[in-house]
């Protein structure tokens, strides 16, 4: 079900179904869930916390690729090399220095995104948006960072039409620092179960998807959803 509803999003925007992947935000759910979730054909997986994520995955099947997906710390960078795939909350130049110095050290490159508060909203982490290319032309320098692309967090709507601007924004945004700066920015990291067919219409290429796979949090009716996602 989760799949066919990318899809068809994707076929509004123009897409190919495949140019729209499927992260499963796994904050809170136990390593069976996960398992059972991995069983189903899921891969990418996406954690918020540092302490979880290094007690969990190893309990995990070995074959999926995490992703960090929550706030990061400077004091948490070199765990997070060694656990993540890729990490889509690099929030200020200082955090992506310091991821590029744990890449060094774990001899490794790293792919990140950018994360933009589009919204403004001061209670949110991200760049603001008049400082992304100044911070791609300093990742010029940087020999173990890849810059993949954009995340954001839209303000929290009932109505997930309402948010419609905001990916638009990032998306358009996106288009104009790619050719300011050259950095292709392929990957938009937006949309959350409740608005994530808005994200994919607006160019999403990896969706964030929590409580529509696994339900709420602590519900133990877990395989059910996540077979809707097949």
């Amino acid at each position: 079900m989760v799949r066919t509803r990318i899809a068809a999003a994707s076929e509004k925007d123009g897409r190919a179904p495949d140019a729209v992947r499927l992260l499963a935000a796994s904050k809170a759910q136990p390593p069976e869930s996960i398992r059972q979730a991995a069983e189903c054909g899921l891969v990418m997986f996406g954690e918020n916390r540092i302490q979880e994520a290094s007690q969990k995955i190893p309990l995990c099947p070995g074959q999926l690729e995490w992703h960090l997906i929550g706030h990061l710390q400077s004091n948490k960078v070199r765990v997070a090399v060694s656990l993540f795939r890729m990490i889509h909350s690099v929030d200020s130049q200082k955090l992506l220095a310091a991821v590029e110095d744990a890449a060094e050290a774990a001899g490794r490159q790293i792919p990140v995104c950018l994360e933009v508060n589009v919204s403004g909203e001061g209670a949110k982490f991200g760049f603001a948006p008049e400082m992304v290319p100044e911070t791609l032309l300093f990742a010029e320098r940087l020999k173990r960072v890849e810059i993949k692309g954009l995340m954001t967090i839209p303000p929290a709507v009932k109505d997930p039409e309402l948010v419609r601007p905001f990916f638009k924004k990032l998306r358009t945004l996106r288009d104009q620092w790619r050719d300011q700066t050259g950095f292709a920015l392929d990957e938009l990291s937006m949309g959350m179960s409740h608005d994530f067919e808005i994200a994919v219409e607006e160019g999403a290429t990896i969706v964030r998807l929590g409580t529509i796979l696994f339900g709420q949090r602590k519900n133990n009716q877990t395989a059910g959803k996540i077979e809707g996602a097949e």
